[in-house]
């Protein structure tokens, strides 16, 4: 999904008085200073078949897999109506109260037992709504395992949501809202900063306790598990591999889930930035093949630099061949990576012969690898059934594999690291396809783990200050996804 059509979109709803300021009682009891109202949309009919689409272009960018679908009455009704209508899906409507006459069904539509409904929603604060509507299926035998919504608060529905064993896919973070009204001079920064404070303040999710509803027990044990594990509390898990427990150390105790993308060609200024960036980050990534003065005494400096300031290195070779092949490119050649990086990356497309082959010569020297489950670049077919693909062959294999280079989380198990690419402070996109996603997108709504930033500090004029603005950027998007801001 591209970032100016989101951005135009926010525009266009404050247009049309879809986005209030003022003083305002949610649903979930709170008065806010900012309201989504976007009943409006049922009077602006091109506005509504937009949005429509991009709430379709997410299910198919996410590959969600579903059997029908079902809006959440009353607003998003008319949108899933339009989605299933265009595209030929099959629609579930969830009545709010049963009928005293006729089939007296809380649930219109043909289904079966067993069957998988996504859920459309326009606005998240809490995640209640969608709670309410998932439980109503449950009650008819259907599953519920993922929910797209146009706006999220960013109030704690995305984590109350996945307590619950659904995942929840926004549109527009409130977060993201702001900046583009900000920059648009629709809202002074005073207003803004107010909202930001508030959202901060009232988080309505508190993972310890039961916030209702009937979702299997089993998906709700599983994920609550995960929702309150700190860094510090999933590096001492009993099965995790010692690497991403030595990461996970290094992250809580130096504050930083940042890891610093050095795509530069000489040496001499990746020890520079190596030694300057050190403090600051916890892992760095490099991609050796673009040097153009490569030596073994360079690997050792690194090493050396990387023991002194407390990071891991990272080499994104992304190896996809054959086991015996990778094994060679690991182990020999030129660079005789696997002697000085910590971690490597993989494609999957190759088969599990690619991690074989790789951890026949990275397991003995405590390496570790990260499969490539998706991509920040636009277009990329890392999507669907071959991300779950990822996830099955990085289970078989948890020895090696530490985690997953990704656009959002996609694992349940703690044990494994989910690393973000294409990370910047605004959002956007570059002229070759590369999108990006905030610190505060990738880490709080989409539950990443480490960030990984390159231009936004290579192309900085002070790239220090750069790097310490992404650290903090990334922690306090952590804390708050934790639920300890402010504190």
């Amino acid at each position: 999904m591209k970032d100016d059509t989101t951005d135009k979109l926010i525009l266009k709803l404050h247009d049309v008085d879809a986005v209030k300021f003022g003083e305002f009682k949610l649903k979930s009891g709170l008065m806010a200073p900012i309201y989504i109202d976007l009943r409006v949309l049922v009077s602006h009919p091109v506005l509504m078949n937009e949005v429509s689409s991009l709430i379709y272009q997410r299910v198919l960018e996410e590959g969600l897999q579903f059997d029908s679908v079902c809006g959440v009455p009353y607003t998003a009704l008319p949108l899933a109506t339009i989605i299933c209508s265009r595209h030929e899906l099959p629609m579930l409507i969830r009545r709010k109260e049963a009928k005293d006459y006729g089939t007296k069904r809380m649930v219109e539509g043909s289904f079966r037992e067993g069957d998988i409904c996504l859920i459309i929603e326009d606005t998240v604060t809490s995640g209640l709504s969608v709670l309410e509507t998932a439980e109503v299926l449950y009650k008819q035998g259907l599953k519920v395992t993922d929910a797209v919504v146009l706006m999220d608060r960013e109030q704690g529905g995305v984590e109350m949501l996945a307590s619950r064993g659904i995942k929840l896919h926004p549109i527009i973070p409130m977060f993201r809202l702001l900046d583009v009204l900000l920059a648009a001079e629709r809202i002074d920064g005073q207003t803004a900063e107010m909202i930001r404070k508030f959202i901060l303040d009232n988080n309505t999710f508190n993972p310890k306790v039961d916030n209702s509803g009937d979702a299997p027990a089993t998906k709700k044990l599983c994920v609550e598990q995960t929702a309150e594990l700190s860094y510090a509390d999933r590096a001492k898990l009993p099965n995790i591999h010692p690497l991403a427990s030595r990461l996970l150390r290094i992250m809580e105790e130096k504050q930083s889930n940042l890891c610093m993308s050095a795509d530069v060609t000489s040496s001499e200024e990746l020890l520079g930035l190596a030694d300057s960036l050190g403090p600051s980050i916890c892992l760095l990534k490099t991609h050796v093949d673009i040097l153009k003065d490569y030596t073994e005494a360079f690997s050792q400096e690194l090493q050396a630099l990387a023991e002194k300031h407390s990071f891991l290195i990272f080499e994104d070779r992304k190896f996809a061949d054959i086991g015996n092949t990778v094994k060679h490119q690991y182990e020999g050649g030129l660079y005789q990576i696997s002697s000085w990086s910590h971690i490597v990356n993989a494609h999957a497309v190759p088969g599990p012969g690619v991690v074989k082959g790789l951890s026949a010569v990275g397991k003995p020297l405590g390496r570790g690898c990260l499969l490539i489950a998706q991509m920040s670049s636009q277009g990329s077919l890392a999507t669907g059934e071959y991300t779950n693909a990822v996830l099955q062959m990085a289970e078989e294999q948890s020895d090696f594999v530490i985690g997953f280079i990704c656009g959002s989380k996609i694992s349940k198990r703690p044990e494994f690291i989910h690393m973000s690419p294409g990370v910047q402070m605004q959002a956007g996109a570059d002229k070759l396809g590369q999108q990006y996603c905030s610190p505060e997108e990738v880490l709080h709504t989409k539950c990443s783990d480490v960030i990984i930033v390159g231009r936004g500090i290579l192309e900085a004029p002070d790239r220090l200050k750069a790097a310490e603005a992404y650290r903090t950027a990334g922690w306090e998007a952590y804390r708050k996804r934790l639920g300890q801001s402010g504190q």
